[in-house]
């Protein structure tokens, strides 16, 4: 399938991307609001800092697509929605994607549409559902000429430590990972594994499948721009960041430093220094 609406994700000197995810509020977790309470001021911050994308629902696209002029971030739509991230988690879990959710996309101008496929301890009946929607997807992305970004997720045990967790394990990554390329995706959206030295296993089994990395829970910067160069450095494409832009005191100048990481070869130290603010 051509893929051209891509070409708005993907910088076009550096062929990376920095994807913003404030889709947070779909998941109906309390705790993942934090940020995010004003949604209309949330996207103009963003779209003034100017990344590469950002990832929002279909409930809230129109923020980004309605303000004006040609410049602004690319959009990327969620399509499913889930409950499982809460401690405890509810005693019935699901996972739903929009039934016309890539015709939603062609109409809001996205660059692409994305889904999770979940892993969660002791549940492969959540895993059947994901695999479920991710087809379905698969054969309106197909039709409609929409790319299709697989969010391979390997869970811990809510309960082990006080809420939803990711799972660094390798092995699990990595086949997760496989899975998602096999069931068509486009793009990939991976965390990165505990021992970020081995990310170049995820990054062979995604193959030509461009890979972004998701950045999870909130870090400290210097952490979080360390990280990143690692991984883009062991091949990773790009960057899907969420909280650490949005719950950061300086969203913007978070923004700017990742942005120099990504498009200029700056150095996690010397973008430290484009942050500003406080943490």
């Amino acid at each position: 399938m051509p893929l051209h609406r891509l070409n708005r994700l993907f910088h076009p000197r550096s062929g990376r991307a920095l994807d913003v995810a404030v889709d947070h509020g779909f998941f109906g977790e309390p705790s993942f609001l934090r940020g995010i309470e004003d949604m209309p001021g949330t996207v103009r911050t963003l779209a003034a800092a100017r990344p590469d994308a950002i990832q929002l629902t279909p409930g809230q696209a129109g923020l980004l697509q309605e303000l004006p002029g040609k410049d602004k971030p690319a959009l990327v739509l969620r399509t499913d929605v889930a409950n499982v991230y809460g401690n405890p988690l509810d005693s019935h879990l699901f996972s739903r994607h929009f039934p016309d959710a890539v015709e939603q996309a062609v109409r809001l101008d996205a660059v692409c549409v994305v889904a999770n496929l979940l892993q969660l301890p002791g549940r492969p009946d959540i895993r059947e559902r994901c695999i479920e929607s991710i087809m379905a997807l698969r054969v309106q992305s197909e039709r409609w000429g929409m790319p299709l970004m697989v969010e391979p997720l390997v869970m811990r045990d809510n309960a082990a430590a006080g809420g939803y967790q990711v799972d660094g394990d390798t092995e699990k990554i990595v086949t997760l990972v496989r899975q998602a390329c096999e069931l068509g995706a486009d793009l990939i959206k991976a965390d990165p594994t505990d021992d970020v030295s081995d990310y170049h296993r995820v990054i062979r089994a995604a193959g030509d499948v461009p890979l972004l990395v998701r950045g999870g829970g909130r870090v400290p910067d210097d952490e979080l721009l360390r990280r990143t160069e690692a991984l883009l450095a062991l091949g990773a494409r790009g960057i899907v960041y969420g909280r650490n832009i949005i719950q950061h005191a300086n969203p913007a100048g978070i923004t700017a430093a990742l942005m120099a990481v990504l498009h200029e070869g700056v150095s996690a130290a010397d973008a430290l220094k484009l942050v500003g603010g406080e943490e």
